[in-house]
């Protein structure tokens, strides 16, 4: 089984553009549940007179308190380092890495996780 590199990334360019679809479909197969869902729960409403304060709905994020003693939840990654470290791009000083990357003329669209 003497494969070259140019099968190898045949057979890779294939495979992703196979996920590619397979997205797509859970993406549009979820799309269609999710009505179901919300359906189901605008009858529930409707059935037993709920309010948004009753679910607590009210629109303000402070309203939604935090378990004692618990931190926040941490910032999804939208930047991977050439050794794999990872970035979220939030607020602060930049890691060494990126900032030695941009003094170095990179972008940060270099790095982004797609």
């Amino acid at each position: 089984m003497a494969s070259t590199l140019a099968d190898i990334n045949s057979q890779i360019k294939k495979h992703d553009e196979q996920i590619a679809q397979l997205r797509k479909q859970a993406e549009d197969l979820r799309n269609h549940e999710r009505a179901g869902v919300i359906e189901e729960l605008r009858k529930k409403i409707a059935e037993y007179g709920l309010t948004a304060s009753d679910l607590k709905l009210t629109g303000r994020v402070s309203a939604v308190k935090r378990a004692a003693g618990t931190a926040p939840a941490k910032a999804a990654a939208k930047y991977r380092g050439p050794t794999g470290e990872t970035w979220s791009g939030g607020r602060g000083r930049k890691p060494r890495w990126v900032t030695e990357a941009l003094a170095a003329g990179k972008s940060l669209s270099d790095y982004e996780i797609k």
